[in-house]
């Protein structure tokens, strides 16, 4: 009987494990070679699908126009001045209207999100070109494709896991160390994203150093909090800032150009 157990789960684990690393595909825009879940065409779907429950689930979109149209126009223009409208993915850009949490995000595909909370902290339109063109970055590096394609992986290792020990306390530990692994790799998607943002703003006619007073937004507005790093899936502000200013210096190494706006 144990035999047979573990000829299963050797089984499982290795259907995930091909089923992972057959789904290797490049990225044109990043030139990265990504293991993803989805075709751009999918993650267009779900992102759209999607959209209208996120949306009401997080207190509905904000009825301020000014707001709205501010948003739209910083975001189109980011997406049409920059390599982002190579991209294979259909952008839209909206407003959430929480005034009280602090937060942006994007959806597979190019669907967008700030809240009224966080725009209203921001002082300029480069600081919100900052937020959206971080999102953005998201959504060309396939972040959300590449992270389903990890919890697969994830879970069929777990599955695996639980036919082969018959141990349930095992599987509780493995999906402990799972989601550990999941958000390590959910950190180095904001860092890219962050770079792939100093880009997009840069050829949308922006200064990235707006990204810098953007982390002092976040940071002010996270109120000191000491969870630890690697418990999250968002690096500390600070540490986000050095890495920033490393990608500015790189990316520009005779200094930011004149004439962006600030």
């Amino acid at each position: 009987m144990g035999r047979g157990r573990l000829v299963i789960a050797a089984i499982i684990a290795l259907m995930a494990i091909i089923t992972y690393f057959g789904s290797t595909s490049e990225n044109p825009l990043t030139g990265e070679k990504q293991r993803v879940a989805m075709s751009p065409e999918q993650e267009i779907a779900l992102g759209y699908k999607s959209a209208p429950q996120m949306a009401a689930q997080m207190g509905g979109l904000s009825q301020n126009e000014k707001a709205k149209a501010l948003v739209k126009q910083v975001g189109e223009k980011l997406v049409a001045e920059s390599f982002a409208a190579k991209s294979p993915y259909k952008f839209s850009f909206h407003v959430l209207a929480d005034p009280r949490m602090v937060n942006a995000f994007a959806l597979p595909g190019g669907p967008i999100f700030i809240t009224e909370g966080l725009l209203r902290l921001l002082k300029s339109q480069a600081e919100l070109a900052g937020v959206l063109g971080h999102e953005i970055g998201h959504v060309i590096a396939r972040h959300s494709s590449e992270r389903l394609a990890k919890q697969q992986l994830t879970q069929g290792l777990l599955g695996a896991l639980v036919v082969g020990s018959g141990d349930y306390s095992t599987a509780q530990i493995g999906q402990i160390v799972g989601g550990m692994i999941n958000m390590s790799y959910g950190r180095e998607d904001e860092l890219e994203s962050d770079a792939l943002g100093i880009r997009i703003m840069a050829e949308g006619g922006y200064d990235p150093r707006a990204m810098i007073r953007v982390m002092e937004v976040l940071a002010k507005a996270s109120g000191g909090s000491k969870q630890p790093e690697f418990m999250s899936t968002h690096p500390a502000p600070e540490n986000r800032t050095t890495r920033i200013k490393e990608e500015i210096a790189k990316r520009f190494p005779q200094g930011v150009p004149k004439g962006l706006k600030e």
